[in-house]
């Protein structure tokens, strides 16, 4: 009779035991999850910094290339005037004339080649933009989800983009 005492009390003591730990358990998962949460947002801030500077530095290159470009525009309209003899080339024969031209279309070509290169910088940078945007997105309405059911489904919280 003696043992069957201590057992229920020993019983009855575990089970109370036993819910603080998880208790303790719960909290310490959900502090795990909030600390991700934070460097999760903590990652996409950084992201987003770097995209910023890096579409500043583009627009910025954008500016500088559409004024090399004008300058190279207003100089190809005074070499097709000498060309043609419509201005004073001066010391200059023809062949010169055609020399300067060709390089003159050669630098016009090149910047346009960069300026190419430059607007799909831009837009990759915008589509990047778009995507943390709607992960963003996903991982508001995955919490939603969650935390209207209680927990995040470990099956889902694998699928969060990061």
């Amino acid at each position: 009779r003696k043992q069957a005492p201590e057992y229920s009390t020993s019983s009855s003591d575990e089970e109370f035991e036993s819910k603080p730990s998880l208790t303790h358990k719960a909290k310490r998962v959900l502090r795990k999850r909030r600390k991700l949460e934070k460097e999760t947002k903590q990652l996409i801030k950084q992201e987003e910094l770097k995209r910023l500077h890096k579409a500043q530095a583009v627009q910025r290159q954008l500016e500088e290339l559409e004024e090399r470009q004008r300058a190279l525009e207003i100089f190809g309209v005074e070499l097709e005037r000498e060309l043609r003899g419509e201005a004073d080339s001066g010391t200059k024969d023809e062949n010169q004339l055609l020399h300067e031209w060709f390089e003159l279309v050669m630098e016009k070509n090149k910047l346009m080649r960069y300026e190419s290169e430059l607007l799909i910088i831009a837009q990759e940078l915008e589509l990047e933009d778009h995507q943390s945007r709607l992960e963003q997105k996903l991982r508001e309405k995955m919490a939603l989800d969650g935390k209207s059911k209680g927990t995040v489904c470990p099956a889902h919280r694998d699928r969060l983009p990061m």
